[in-house]
C-alpha cells in the first residue's frame, strides 16, 4: 500500500506540507506521526499535540464518512496564513455529513468535531477542490508576528 507525503512545498505557496492517505484505520496514527515530523522544522509556537489530536479526529471522520464508488484517498494539507496554521482534511464524502454533534455521556462516538471546536480558533466545512468535502481548522498565533 503506497502513501505519499509532500515535504518540499513551493516557495510561492503558503502550503507547508501535505500527505495522501488510504482510507483505513492505520492511516490515523500515520497522519499523527507524519504531521509531527514534518511540522517540526517550522518550529510552531502552538501546541503540536493539540494539532495532532485535531488531525487525528478529522482523518478518522474522513475515513468513516468518505464515500465514493471509485477507489479514494484522504488528503491532509497544512498552510501558514500570516501567524496562523490552517489544516485541511479532504475526502469524497458529502458536506451534509459534517455536523457538530452533542453526544450523551455514554455515547462512544460523536466527539471529534467537539474536540476540534474546543481546541481550534475556528473550523469549517466546505466543498473540496478535489470533489467531496474539506474540513479545515485554524490555530491562531502558531508563529510569532513578523
Amino acid at each position: 500500500m503506497a502513501y505519499m507525503i509532500d515535504r518540499y512545498p513551493s516557495e510561492e505557496s503558503p502550503r507547508l506540507g501535505a500527505m495522501t492517505l488510504h482510507p483505513v484505520a492505520e492511516s490515523v496514527p500515520r497522519a499523527r506521526r507524519w504531521f509531527r515530523k514534518f511540522i517540526a522544522p517550522y518550529n510552531p509556537a502552538c501546541s503540536v499535540d493539540d494539532c495532532v489530536l485535531m488531525i487525528s479526529e478529522l482523518v478518522t471522520n474522513a475515513i468513516a464518512y468518505g464515500r465514493s464508488d471509485e477507489p479514494w484517498l484522504v488528503r491532509v494539507e497544512w498552510f501558514r496564513e500570516g501567524t496562523s496554521l490552517r489544516v485541511d482534511v479532504h475526502n469524497p464524502g458529502f458536506l451534509a455529513n459534517v455536523r457538530l454533534r452533542h453526544p450523551d455521556a455514554n455515547d462512544s462516538h460523536g466527539r471529534g468535531l467537539l474536540l476540534v471546536d474546543s481546541l481550534a480558533e475556528s473550523w469549517h466545512a466546505a466543498p473540496s477542490r478535489f470533489g467531496g468535502t474539506v474540513v479545515s481548522f485554524l490555530v491562531a498565533d502558531a508563529w510569532p508576528g513578523r
